[in-house]
């Protein structure tokens, strides 16, 4: 949709084809259906959220900015807002919001959009030892012809909104690499069954750590939110993590280490439990729990902790508050697997950047032929950035596609 604006306001003649029976529906459940649009932050702290080739990401976000994206859904008549972290949304929490305005642009520039359309195959041709596309042939045997084919289908995440791979199958028809595809963003699996125990909790402001064994260096950390699961472990710093730990966990299982209360150093949280404890008196250890743990996590940490979470407040030993502490600071999981690229919020991998001209997402080898958005080999961590691509890339190929 993005791409097809950036070139009709160019006063160029676009077809868009799309698979669905409706735009946007990919974009529809982003955010938690909230849509996620971009991060209302500087060239520097997006380049810093990239993941994968933030070079080749370099023009097209010097050239669409988040401040241009926030710019540009404003005069299409989006009100947006600012969140935690830099996280822009739509003022009424809806993505259906995003997806209309820019239906709304569409319509207004006269775009052909063809839905319920599947682009099968692309419509090449050889000259000397120069290879061009010409456009697609349709799922129904249809051919549009074109003198630009920008393909922009996402990668194999969320099957049910179309992304199923379709992009990756072109591009390998018209002689394009792609790249390894993994899931980014996605949930981990834990070894650990205590977790299903604590299934849909939530914790907030909590400090993860990764490692390869307890005590070995800290290969990720981060700091926000995270959820149980009955698998083991989602959330922003998990997803986030996912990305950056994916090969690693190839190599075998990792160690999460949840600090519950980072606010505290462990001297000042053994204050505060003898506090709890001492104003106990003879209510339960496991009653005392309430006031530092949210109700589904209680019967895990009392059982990790002591033998008897029934004890009175003025039994428990100081061996058994040290370990209460020792465990509120770092709650070990072993970290075994990702789910599966069903699950995940974005595909990692892609059409090779090498092969692509970053000055216009062109195929270098195939005239015509050009890529945007997921579907590239770029992916970033959670908080917008991923739309932003998304966004810049679509934006530097719809302005520089060749009349």
């Amino acid at each position: 949709m993005m791409c097809a604006l950036a070139a009709a306001r160019r006063g160029l003649s676009v077809v868009l084809v799309e698979r669905n029976e409706k735009l946007g529906k990919k974009l529809y459940i982003t955010g938690k259906g909230r849509c996620n649009l971009t991060n209302d932050c500087d060239l520097e702290k997006l380049r810093a959220n990239v993941v994968t080739n933030p070079k080749f990401l370099y023009g097209a976000f010097h050239d669409f900015t988040p401040e241009d994206c926030i710019g540009f859904f404003h005069e299409l008549g989006l009100k947006t807002k600012t969140e935690r972290g830099g996280r822009v949304f739509p003022s009424s929490d809806k993505a259906s919001d995003v997806i209309k305005v820019l239906e709304k642009e569409l319509k207004r520039l006269d775009v052909s959009i063809r839905l319920n359309t599947r682009a099968s195959d692309l419509i090449l041709t050889e000259t000397g030892d120069k290879r061009i596309c010409e456009g697609v042939v349709t799922g129904a045997g249809e051919k549009i012809f074109s003198q630009n084919t920008v393909i922009a289908t996402g990668g194999c995440s969320y099957p049910t909104t179309g992304s199923e791979g379709d992009g990756f199958k072109l591009a390998r028809t018209a002689g394009l690499t792609v790249t390894e595809l993994n899931p980014g963003l996605v949930p981990m699996t834990v070894k650990e069954p205590c977790v299903k125990r604590m299934q849909g909790l939530s914790l907030k402001n909590v400090e993860v750590f990764f490692r390869r064994e307890p005590g070995a260096k800290v290969l990720y950390k981060d700091f926000g939110e995270m959820i149980f699961t009955h698998f083991g472990v989602s959330g922003p710093v998990i997803l986030s993590a996912s990305s950056l730990l994916g090969e690693e966990l190839k190599r075998g299982a990792l160690f999460l280490e949840i600090d519950l209360k980072p606010a505290l150093d462990h001297e000042q949280l053994d204050r505060r439990l003898l506090r709890e404890l001492e104003s106990g008196g003879k209510k339960s250890f496991k009653n005392m729990l309430k006031a530092l743990l949210p109700a589904s996590a209680i019967p895990v940490f009392a059982e990790l902790v002591t033998d008897n979470p029934e004890k009175p407040c003025n039994e428990v030993s100081k061996k058994e508050r040290e370990s209460l502490r020792k465990t509120l600071k770092c709650f070990r999981l072993t970290v075994t697997g990702l789910r599966e690229l069903d699950e995940a919020v974005i595909t990692r991998g892609g059409v090779s950047v090498k092969e692509l001209d970053p000055k216009s997402m062109g195929a270098k080898n195939v005239k015509g032929l050009f890529f945007v958005g997921e579907v590239i080999d770029t992916d970033a961590l959670t908080g917008g950035f991923n739309l932003q691509i998304a966004w810049s890339t679509a934006v530097r190929c719809g302005r520089g596609l060749p009349v």
